[in-house]
């Protein structure tokens, strides 16, 4: 990784997963990186000492003022700070403090927010959703589902509707991308199991709009036109961006309330 510390001000975003643990500082006007992101592998054991050790790597290899909100995500359920859950890193991070612990190593204010919610708040912000009134559904496909939902520009925070029951099924094990590989799935074999699921959530939540997100998302001509919801729904904007500038926006939205 470069020493070359570069001066920038705004929000700064960090994304933390279970293999990478990417960061950028954000242009929160354009919603776009304000200089090139840096990224070191994630510690193993991903404890919360070590991981918070790599986080404060990232941040330190930009000369940033010590005031600048900065915003994480992570992948676990986060209820004010403390993490909930934890997929993909070390199940010591559940019950664990994720502002404080980063807070402590990186000595700056940190907001702490879920994966999937950081991604679908950019989403609404400066991608796919950007403009749009009501109640926005975005659908992370993957190795599970990831969902969020955002209502007149306020985010709902965790909501995993990956986890509803479906047919006697945990809807992501049928559903998510993961599902269309494990399964050998036609793409119309699993645009018929997509149809399903969001349908279901159509009936509960009456978006006004469905965003698709996760990698696969590239190739949504080869499966959105195979939907037949009343909602409309396109692919996500931002892909692996999104996280980064969503935790940016976030947590320079929690630093002025």
């Amino acid at each position: 990784m470069s020493t070359s510390k570069k001066h920038h001000t705004g929000a700064f975003g960090i994304d933390i997963g279970g293999s990478g643990i990417k960061g950028a500082p954000v242009n929160l006007k354009a919603g776009e990186f304000a200089a090139d992101r840096v990224r070191v592998p994630t510690p193993q054991p991903s404890t919360p000492e070590q991981v918070a050790t790599a986080v404060a790597e990232v941040v330190d290899s930009f000369d940033l003022p010590k005031d600048i909100p900065v915003g994480v995500t992570f992948p676990a359920v986060i209820q004010h700070g403390v993490a909930r859950s934890a997929a993909n890193v070390d199940d010591s991070w559940i019950g664990t403090n994720v502002e404080k612990v980063v807070a402590k190593t990186t000595g700056r204010s940190v907001h702490a927010v879920n994966d999937a919610d950081a991604a679908g708040y950019a989403e609404t912000l400066y991608g796919a959703a950007r403009g749009e009134a009501g109640t926005v559904l975005i659908a992370t496909l993957g190795t599970g589902i990831g969902t969020c939902m955002v209502v007149d520009g306020t985010l709902v925070p965790n909501l995993e509707l990956g986890h509803l029951e479906l047919d006697g099924f945990d809807a992501e094990s049928r559903a998510a991308e993961s599902a269309r590989e494990r399964d050998e799935l036609s793409w119309e074999g699993w645009a018929e199991r997509l149809q399903r699921y969001f349908r279901h959530l159509e009936d509960l939540l009456w978006p006004d709009l469905i965003v698709v997100g996760g990698g696969v998302s590239k190739k949504h001509a080869k499966f959105l036109p195979l939907l037949d919801l009343r909602t409309p729904i396109v692919p996500a904007e931002l892909r692996n961006d999104a996280g980064i500038i969503g935790a940016a926006a976030l947590a320079a939205h929690a630093a002025k309330v």
